[in-house]
């Protein structure tokens, strides 16, 4: 089982949940943070002190207030520990319920387990710590699980994530066009664009263009 963990959350009663979680599994060496500056920061000066964090369990939405921040949310938060520290165990919990979401948060953030907050996150997040501590078996809350098995008919490929970068930089679709002309990029076609476009906002569930980009932002995929 762990014998470090720090928790960054912004709610003091999600807070008391995780802390009474850890003291069920007597974990008595716990910090948390309500910030995700503060967070990277402890787990920065633990592995400098040598005394490193072995888990982290992370909200992915903080709310914002008077105090400026660098790492405004927990995606950011789980990339950036990642990066720092490969080895940490990090634990996803949200209300987050969107599958090609918590999908993302495997696929490129490389989180090692989700739970779901809700009525019995607190048995989950019990039995995640016991999953992941264990063996490098992942954990997905049950009610989302099922979700991420789903085959979906469209998969994203680099054309896509290309469209995504120059809409969220302001180039209009005709512009895209001429670009993916000049540069030999295929499809380059009005219409074949469009269709993308189309299958795009279906699959993210975006009501338009901006809320396709801002979604897709939001995810770490732009």
């Amino acid at each position: 089982m762990f014998k470090k963990v720090i928790i960054a959350e912004d709610l003091d009663a999600m807070n008391l949940g995780i802390i009474q979680v850890l003291k069920d599994l007597e974990i008595a060496n716990y910090q948390h943070s309500k910030y995700c500056d503060d967070a990277f920061l402890k787990i920065r000066r633990a592995i400098q002190d040598n005394e490193p964090y072995d888990l982290l369990i992370s909200d992915l939405s903080f709310k914002t207030d008077h105090r400026e921040v660098k790492i405004e949310n927990g995606d950011e938060l789980i990339q950036k520990v990642r990066e720092l520290q490969p080895n940490i165990k990090i634990i996803a919990y949200s209300v987050e319920d969107k599958s090609y979401r918590i999908k993302s948060l495997f696929d490129n953030d490389g989180v090692d387990a989700f739970v779901l907050k809700g009525l019995t996150s607190i048995e989950e997040l019990k039995k995640a710590m016991n999953v992941i501590s264990t063996s490098d078996q992942k954990f997905i809350s049950p009610e989302v699980a099922s979700a991420l098995q789903e085959k979906n008919n469209y998969e994203i490929d680099d054309l896509d994530i290309k469209i995504l970068k120059h809409l969220s930089a302001g180039t209009s679709q005709d512009e895209i066009i001429e670009i993916f002309k000049s540069s030999d990029i295929k499809p380059n076609s009005k219409s074949a664009i469009e269709k993308r476009l189309s299958k795009l906002k279906d699959f993210f569930k975006a009501n338009n263009t901006v809320h396709l980009v801002s979604i897709t932002k939001d995810m770490g995929i732009i």
